[in-house]
């Protein structure tokens, strides 16, 4: 029986489990007809996809953000987008961004914004994550129910990345609107309206903000990540691409972290033999942090092109077609993981997609893995004296990004 599998429809999110099974045992490389995308979803072939990119490049086409969009649509978008932007046309085909590029483009870029996040710098912050964790906690206490997303798994990291850039943390509640909506925009039901609507809304606002900012960061330079993006130099960047920087930085160094906490609080919740098991015991939290990450990952997929004519397990992928390596499908591939889709955070996980593989191997990982172990060790030990508001799961508007929108607790009466 053919396997009937489209990864931009909204129908496979509640089940993960089985819709991976069936892609890995009897269609590890498919061809997803409706999306026009390869999905491969076996941990071997998934790393293979990820550490190539000689052969399946980062770069993507711009169809997938403009499938559904009228040619006048598109052109009405692209002029408000050179306007509002304040961006050259030219400038929207030849901008760099850390995550659509490979190679020595890559490699540069990387080594700029890595400058914010060595293993010294992450360990810096470490004393403010606690006190950003306990203020929450002080505000969570003196209510008593409370939402781990909005109140807990949201502030922390949206805080922290804001600092980092030198913004203003007060900000935060546009930092995630805008973050939300292009996340639904560019990898959720929103896909295919194009350059317009809140997508280029949210879009202009953030660049109009980091305007000014910028300039003055080229003036007085400050120990900031966004002083670091502007310092001269041989990867010197473009106002346009210090902005691109800026998106990413804001989106996934808050998101990936948001979620990652969210999932692990559920997944705890879910089981409470587990959480029986490991609640009480310090040491056990990262393991919660690397079994979340391999279980329920924050990121399900991750997209490549095809840079020529390749054969896996006998299906031809063409030249120029989109690949989506499905970290998600792979982490729970019983061909490398034990009772895959078994949460136990005392499991081995070394292995997980969690954070991507090779090059492009996630910049933020040390930074998300301490303030989820921060969050997750003053929240973890309350979890059996607290119980669900809502049973129901509402899951973000997103096809690639995976956590919830809510998680509602109050005490147990």
């Amino acid at each position: 029986m053919a396997v009937e599998f489209e990864p931009f429809d909204a129908s496979w999110k509640e089940d993960l489990a089985s819709h991976y099974r069936v892609l890995r045992d009897e269609a590890p490389v498919h061809w997803a007809p409706a999306s026009g995308v390869w999905c491969v979803s076996r941990h071997e072939d998934v790393s293979f996809v990820l550490t190539r990119p000689d052969l399946f490049a980062s770069r993507r086409s711009q169809e997938r953000l403009t499938a559904n969009t009228s040619r006048l649509r598109m052109l009405l978008g692209a002029v408000r987008w050179v306007w509002g932007m304040r961006v050259s046309p030219r400038a929207m085909w030849t901008q760099r961004m850390l995550i659509l590029e490979d190679g020595e483009s890559h490699r540069v870029m990387r080594n700029l914004v890595n400058r914010g996040f060595t293993p010294r710098q992450i360990k810096g912050w470490e004393k403010r994550m606690y006190e950003l964790v306990d203020d929450c906690m002080g505000r969570i206490d003196a209510r008593g129910a409370f939402d781990v997303v909005e109140d807990l798994a949201i502030p922390v990291p949206v805080t922290v990345i804001a600092e980092m850039l030198g913004v203003e943390p007060e900000r935060r509640h546009e930092f995630k609107q805008w973050s939300d909506v292009i996340i639904a925009s560019g990898t959720g039901s929103g896909m295919g309206s194009g350059l317009s609507g809140p997508l280029l809304d949210s879009m202009i606002e953030m660049k109009r903000y980091l305007g000014p900012i910028v300039k003055q960061r080229r003036a007085q330079p400050r120990d900031d990540l966004i002083s670091t993006l502007v310092e001269p130099g041989a990867a010197a960047l473009s106002d346009h691409e210090i902005f691109m920087f800026f998106l990413l930085l804001l989106i996934a160094g808050n998101e990936t972290t948001t979620n990652l906490i969210g999932n692990a609080v559920d997944a705890l919740l879910a089981d409470p033999r587990c959480l029986e098991r490991v609640g009480s015991d310090p040491s056990a939290i990262p393991g919660i942090v690397e079994e979340t990450l391999r279980y329920d990952s924050p990121v399900q997929f991750l997209t490549r092109t095809a840079v020529r004519d390749f054969e896996i397990r006998g299906q031809t992928i063409r030249e120029g077609q989109e690949v989506l390596a499905m970290v998600g499908a792979a982490n729970r591939d019983e061909r490398f993981f034990p009772e895959p889709d078994r949460f136990d955070p005392l499991r081995e996980t070394r292995g997980h997609l969690g954070f991507g593989f090779g090059a492009h191997f996630c910049l933020g990982a040390s930074l998300a893995r301490l303030e989820a172990r921060c969050v997750l060790e003053r929240l973890v030990p309350r979890l059996p004296g607290l119980r669900r508001v809502r049973q129901e799961t509402e899951l973000l508007d997103s096809y690639t990004i995976r956590g919830r929108q809510r998680l509602e607790l109050c005490p147990i009466a």
